[in-house]
């Protein structure tokens, strides 16, 4: 079965983006299995004052097929307490990750300087020439934002230089959209 697939940008977007949630899903074990989560770096540090770990240099952090690459990645978390007043399960907040952000799962690919994941908001912000492809198709714009819960991506353009004036313009979002991309 040969299926070409088109889709507009929203789509794509989403597409891309919506696997990054499989790996900071703050669902109970107990309601549904997780795969675990494996993170490897040159270096981790625990803050417990701050309910964070920050992990550096040469970040590789794996959940199934979902793969994300960084320099650093920090992740702050909540600490829930159990029935008896003591330290239980801790749930994701946030997630940061800085410098050389790759994201994959599959046929698409992720990239930027910078990844920002709010838990609470489900809201996923790629910035710092912010790019993303299935394939062939490509967007890319100073940042994309996706709303999980939403299905809504908003993809905002790079800010340039005006040739004459010298003064900032707006800019604009790049796409890529290749007609039967799967047969190339």
């Amino acid at each position: 079965m040969n299926f070409t697939p088109r889709f507009t940008m929203i789509q794509l977007t989403a597409f891309l983006l919506s696997g990054i949630m499989l790996l900071f899903s703050t669902v109970n074990a107990a309601e549904s299995p997780q795969a675990p989560i494996h993170i490897e770096a040159d270096r981790m540090v625990s803050q417990e004052q701050n309910n964070s770990v920050m992990f550096t240099g040469n970040v590789d952090a794996r959940q199934g097929e979902l793969l994300i690459r960084t320099d650093k990645m920090t992740v702050y978390y909540t600490q829930n307490e159990n029935n008896i007043g003591k330290k239980g399960s801790s749930e994701v907040n946030k997630l940061i990750c800085n410098g050389n952000v790759q994201i994959s799962q599959g046929d698409w690919l992720g990239t930027g300087k910078r990844m920002d994941y709010y838990a609470k908001d489900r809201k996923i912000i790629l910035s710092g020439d912010a790019k993303g492809w299935q394939g062939q198709n490509m967007i890319a714009g100073k940042t994309i934002t996706y709303f999980l819960d939403e299905g809504r991506s908003i993809v905002d353009g790079q800010v340039s230089a005006d040739g004459t004036t010298g003064k900032s313009k707006p800019g604009r979002v790049k796409a890529v959209i290749q007609p039967n991309a799967s047969n190339k």
